[in-house]
């Protein structure tokens, strides 16, 4: 008996009905489950739930600033090769650890270097043959 009607002579979908009801409260209740964990997630510390190991980070200190130097000059290539990159970019104040009035500084005279050729502007790239 694949359908059974009802007195209106249609087929009867109650049995349908209580499957997809039972269905619906049972999604209702894991995503209640899923809800409380995402609670407890962030409680257990660190972004995500990730458990990572803590880890000692030594905080950076602006060269300039420990060892009392005022200016920066442009003509001393030696100290300014070690805040720029391979390719020649300016290397950022949270990986240099300057404060932010030596990286001014410091992006200035870089730029004053490099006008006076004695830093080059970008990477050195080898000739191509034509």
């Amino acid at each position: 008996m694949p359908y059974e009607h009802n007195s209106a002579g249609g087929p009867d979908n109650r049995d349908n009905r209580d499957n997809r009801d039972s269905r619906d409260s049972r999604d209702s209740r894991d995503n209640r489950d899923n809800r409380d964990s995402r609670d407890n997630r962030d409680r257990r510390g660190g972004p995500g739930g990730r458990n990572k190991k803590k880890s000692f980070h030594r905080r950076k200190v602006c060269r300039f600033c420990a060892d009392h130097i005022k200016t920066v000059d442009y003509k001393d290539v030696k100290t300014l090769r070690i805040f720029i990159t391979e390719r020649g970019k300016i290397v950022p104040r949270r990986i240099s650890g300057n404060c932010a009035k030596h990286q001014r500084l410091l992006t200035k005279t870089v730029l004053r270097a490099r006008f006076m050729a004695l830093l080059p502007y970008t990477a050195m790239v080898p000739s191509a043959q034509y």
